[in-house]
């Protein structure tokens, strides 16, 4: 297995739309290459969420290692930043054991994180924006910058008091992120090509993305997504991040009466269809990304891609 200028092991990258096909995909070449599999799923990372995140099947798992599938709590506060960490410590064992490394996902943040460092700061939060103002203007603008100081005493030494506009903006990374502004920067400061890598990007015509989208979300609720999500309900995880993404807000209006089923199915394939508009739109401003039709093996030897990535 390769190693580029940065000494890190070479990455294979199979990413895409939701439904376009990434995980049959990654296992075929994992297989053939003896290979393990990294997930970059933001939803696939969370235990118990399962049919809702299209997890794979226990025959994939049992097929070839997976990494990050099922690997944190659903209540527990997990991040890009987080993301990173983990997805290089596991690459490193991977690599250790002299086997290439897949990662497979359609959440773009988490691959930009782990292939560049790079991560856009998170927009503002108007409403503590003006709690944040209001306090200046009552009791002075040292009275914000010793919030600062008690989440992120760095940034606020660079600050003075007067300069409420930062001083307020660092605190909006903090409640955003959950890790000082001045370490988020830190961590995402551009940093390209963190690994050797090659990024295909699956991109099956748009009906044909979208017929699948349709079918697999018909699967979802016919293998029990209500039922899943009424479980979960109960077990105490409303406020659990994976509870807020397409599907489980849908499954959940059913349980709660406020959609019925054929309602929630309709929902749900047209909000994941615009989801995955926007997962395409994120991977075209990705460097270095090749993107493929399908069939997808043919595909990647016309690109001449060598996999695992060298």
């Amino acid at each position: 297995m390769g190693e580029g200028s940065t000494g890190r092991p070479a990455l294979t990258v199979i990413a895409g739309p939701t439904a376009s096909g990434k995980t049959a995909l990654a296992i075929a070449l994992a297989r053939r290459a003896g290979g393990e599999i990294v997930s970059a799923d933001s939803q696939q990372v969370y235990r118990y969420f399962d049919i809702g995140t299209a997890k794979p099947s226990a025959e994939e798992l049992a097929a070839v290692p997976h990494h990050l599938v099922s690997a944190v709590d659903p209540m527990e506060a997990f991040s890009a930043v987080e993301y990173q960490r983990r997805a290089d410590a596991v690459i490193a064992e991977i690599a250790a054991r002299g086997r290439p490394v897949f990662v497979v996902g359609g959440t773009g943040l988490y691959l930009r994180v782990l292939l560049h460092g790079v991560l856009e700061a998170p927009g503002a939060l108007p409403a503590l924006r003006e709690e944040l103002e209001a306090l200046a203007a009552t009791q002075g603008r040292e009275a914000v910058h010793r919030k600062l100081a008690e989440v992120d005493p760095e940034t606020a030494a660079k600050l003075p008091p007067q300069d409420l506009v930062r001083v307020i903006r660092a605190m909006e990374i903090h409640a955003q992120t959950g890790v000082p502004a001045s370490e988020f920067r830190r961590a995402h400061a551009f940093a390209p090509d963190r690994y050797p890598f090659q990024l295909f990007v699956l991109a099956p015509p748009r009906d044909e993305l979208y017929r699948l989208i349709n079918a697999r979300t018909q699967a979802l609720f016919a293998r029990g997504l209500v039922e899943e999500t009424r479980a979960l309900l109960a077990r105490g995880y409303a406020d659990a991040a994976p509870m807020r993404s397409v599907g489980y807000v849908q499954a959940r209006a059913v349980v709660e009466g406020r959609m019925t089923r054929d309602e929630a199915i309709h929902d749900t394939a047209q909000e994941t269809r615009r989801y995955a508009k926007r997962q395409l739109t994120w991977f075209r401003k990705e460097p270095g990304a090749v993107f493929l039709s399908p069939p997808y093996e043919d595909a990647l030897g016309r690109a001449g891609a060598a996999t695992p990535a060298t």
